[in-house]
């Protein structure tokens, strides 16, 4: 985390350089920023009440944007952080394509990771910052501008479709690579008792572990919809068909400022409404992003906090082993050699290699998250998804935004060493293979995760290996 002085530097410099808009105050040495107001400039700085100081509880804050006609507003974030949750329950900001939480949400966020470009459809953007009476941090400073959407004699990018089936495709294609800054938005809609499936014929845009910077997104609904994030995508791997949910569907293609690509070509057609999506999970109902069924529980289903936890030590993060499984009933164990596994590593004794701050150090990636699914593999391997809490280290490891939650597939070469269970939360350490999948060994580090672990992992991440 950056510490106070140096935020105050950057600030500085970016006041001096680009200027202040009318919603923060205009001392240049040291701006204050307030709790929501209207923005209308073409380009500004917009942070949250009293950042970089921790911002205050139980409060709710909602800017509203404007640039002028004709423009759209890019929003791009310098620093982010609110407390973190996988879901998004207690601190968040939402940010809207509109001057209404009424429209569509362009998504939620949290935590630490800072999110992409956000780019509205029209000259107007809301953000929403809402926070709980506990936990507190620094918040966020974004930086607004307006953009022209684009268009050229030869391509328009985007717009609103109503044919049973159409195309969509990045700005030039196929003969050269789009260009940088683009916003396109395809608004399709079809007859009310069909839905909309998309695929794509080739996909080549700028890779990245989160896709921050350039991607093409799919939400549910229209503009003036509170409307549903199915996914998110960019890299190199085109995605599996996208079915919307009802009769109309908002695709947005976004690409930042600097390196571009090949792009896409895709197709779209209607279907019966009771088509289901075979490969694309629509995302779990409980996830961080977009989604109203995130909202806070109510008090009396948050856990009771009677005292606050002690940070837990290297020996507090116990392993438990798993107890052997009884062979079924009526079956004898009369020919040993068929019940030698087939992975020769899970011959190996089930007990986890090496200290916490060794561990961390030796592996390729150490992540937080909630186990989602559990499916036997190749081999008695063992095929783990998981919902992420926060990467503290990440390296080539594949992390994809999937419905509202950000996931990971990992492979565990013996599906009962390490034992993981479904719906729980976990610290897992592990190596990444070529395919950028997550692999797991008998010893690699995996214990039951808590919100107090947090700490500890940071000050980890924090020392030099």
């Amino acid at each position: 985390m950056m510490h106070a002085d140096c935020i105050w530097g950057l600030l500085l410099l970016l006041s001096l350089s680009l200027g202040w808009t009318k919603a923060q105050g205009t001392n240049y040495t040291r701006p204050v920023f307030y709790c929501g107001g209207d923005l209308v400039a073409d380009s500004g700085f917009i942070g949250s009440e009293g950042f970089p100081s921790f911002y205050k509880p139980n409060t709710k804050c909602t800017w509203r944007i404007t640039v002028p006609e004709g423009n759209v507003v890019t929003l791009s974030f310098r620093i982010f952080d609110i407390e973190a949750d996988s879901q998004c329950r207690y601190d968040y900001l939402d940010i809207y394509n509109g001057h209404s939480n009424l429209v569509q949400k362009l998504g939620r966020f949290c935590g630490t990771f800072r999110p992409g470009a956000q780019i509205s459809t029209t000259n107007t953007m809301t953000l929403e910052m809402v926070t709980d009476g506990e936990t507190q941090t620094r918040g966020f400073l974004a930086y607004f501008s307006g953009t022209k959407p684009y268009a050229n004699d030869e391509q328009f990018c985007g717009g609103k479709m109503t044919k049973s089936q159409g195309e969509i495709k990045t700005p030039n294609w196929p003969d050269r690579k789009y260009p940088p800054g683009t916003s396109c938005s395809w608004l399709i809609i079809v007859e009310p008792d069909r839905v909309i499936q998309v695929k794509f014929d080739k996909f080549v845009l700028e890779a990245d572990t989160y896709c921050r910077f350039d991607y093409v997104a799919f939400f549910n609904g229209g503009e003036r919809d509170d409307s549903r994030l199915i996914g998110k995508y960019c890299g190199d791997q085109s995605p599996q068909p996208i079915i919307s949910s009802g009769n109309e569907l908002l695709v947005q293609f976004v690409s930042d400022l600097s390196v571009t690509s090949d792009g896409f070509f895709g197709h779209y057609k209607s279907l019966p409404r009771d088509s289901q999506p075979l490969t694309v999970d629509s995302g779990p109902s409980t996830g961080s992003g977009p989604s109203e069924r995130a909202v806070k529980p109510a008090e009396s289903e948050r856990p009771a906090v009677t005292t606050q936890p002690p940070v837990p030590t290297t020996a507090s993060l116990k392993y438990v082993t798993p107890s052997v499984r009884p062979t079924r009933r009526g079956v004898t164990n009369r020919n040993p050699k068929r019940l030698v596994p087939q992975n020769p590593l899970c011959a190996r004794a089930c007990k986890r290699a090496g200290t916490i701050k060794k561990s961390f150090c030796s592996s390729e990636f150490v992540i937080t998250g909630k186990v989602t699914s559990l499916a036997p593999g190749h081999r008695g391997t063992l095929s783990i998804n998981i919902s992420l809490i926060k990467a503290y280290k990440s390296g080539r490891l594949t992390i994809t935004q999937v419905g509202e939650t950000m996931a990971i597939k990992l492979v565990s070469q013996c599906k009962k060493c390490p034992l993981v269970r479904r719906g729980g939360n976990y610290i897992i350490m592990g190596q990444v293979d070529e395919d950028g999948r997550g692999t797991l060994e008998p010893g690699a580090f995996v214990a039951p995760y808590k919100a107090a672990h947090h700490k500890l992992l940071m000050n980890i991440n924090n020392q030099p290996c």
